[in-house]
């Protein structure tokens, strides 16, 4: 989004096709994807629980194998099991999926709403009526880096715009857009 003066926006050219999801002369001012490293990593605390439990399932497991051996338990290696694959999707399988996600996950805001497509095939579509915000907060990941956080009136109505660059951007089309609808703008950067 470029400023040209008081109150006027650019267009900005598409570099995902929204002709199917744009309605009647509505106008783009602003697109953007996450950024990859950022948008795999941004559930590393999952991740690193999830190694944790994995190496202490291998353990588990170990221990339940070496015990059956002596005790003539067949079924107690078992019992790990389930704990040990949690334990590889949350380590290492969802780091695998939120890359495969990364592929298919846009952002838009218009003159009339925010829209979010995401999910494995890119078919989720997510919007919000730029009039309907109420409230969002930013969430900084480093100096041009961050979490958009948006709510509408409806409780039920939230958006969620992860690891995106230049996030004041996207925030001056926020604030613009509560003014109009008379909102006071509580940007806050956030813990």
């Amino acid at each position: 989004m470029n400023r040209t003066g008081a109150g006027s926006q650019e267009r900005v050219r598409p570099t995902m096709n929204w002709a199917g999801v744009l309605v009647g002369n509505e106008v783009l001012y602003w697109q953007g994807r996450p950024a990859p490293r950022c948008y795999t990593f941004r559930n590393w605390r999952h991740a690193l629980f999830g190694v944790f439990l994995f190496l202490l399932s291998l353990y588990w497991l170990t221990i339940g194998v070496q015990l059956a051996a002596v005790y003539g338990l067949p079924w107690l290696p078992w019992i790990p099991v389930p704990f040990l694959l949690i334990g590889l999707f949350l380590g290492l399988g969802q780091l695998a999926a939120a890359r495969v996600e990364w592929e298919q996950v846009f952002y838009a805001v218009t003159d009339r709403r925010i829209l979010v497509r995401r999910g494995l095939r890119g078919k989720t579509l997510e919007s919000l009526p730029l009039n309907e915000v109420v409230w969002f907060q930013l969430r900084p990941h480093g100096e041009e880096l961050g979490t958009l956080r948006i709510r509408g009136r409806d409780p039920q109505a939230r958006l969620t715009l992860s690891c995106i660059e230049y996030p004041r951007k996207v925030t001056v089309l926020l604030e613009g857009a509560m003014a109009v609808s008379g909102q006071e703008c509580p940007l806050r950067e956030g813990v």
